[in-house]
């Protein structure tokens, strides 16, 4: 498969993550926001929290489920992606922050994925 296919793939399950947590009543600040340290799927407002989320898919849980994709590593690099962020848009600095991940997994009907919201996914 050519990464420009996954990429593809890959903003497809974003825009479905995108849809699910608007009409969860939170609001797009930023896509696909990067800096040289990282980037962040989606950078959401959920009232006075500004939510960072990354979208994860697993077509199958043979080597482990999206949610163990994320190791100590990514999470470290997705907090200092999100503390270069904050840095660079102070507007943000009096809302509490989170880290979310959203799993877009496979399911036994083709082209329907089931979506998993996993609020406060991890400290850092």
């Amino acid at each position: 498969m050519s990464s420009t296919n996954s990429r593809q793939r890959g903003q497809q399950y974003e825009q479905q993550a995108l849809a699910f947590l608007e009409q969860a009543g939170l609001e797009l600040v930023s896509k696909n926001w990067s800096c040289r340290l990282g980037e962040i799927d989606l950078i959401m407002c959920d009232q006075k929290t500004l939510v960072f989320v990354e979208v994860r898919f697993r077509k199958n849980q043979q080597f482990g489920g999206a949610l163990e994709s994320i190791d100590q590593r990514k999470q470290n690099k997705l907090n200092a992606t999100a503390e270069t962020f904050l840095q660079q848009n102070s507007i943000w600095n009096d809302y509490n922050c989170r880290f979310d991940v959203v799993l877009v997994e496979a399911t036994q009907t083709p082209h329907i994925h089931e979506i998993n919201w996993i609020k406060d996914a991890f400290d850092v």
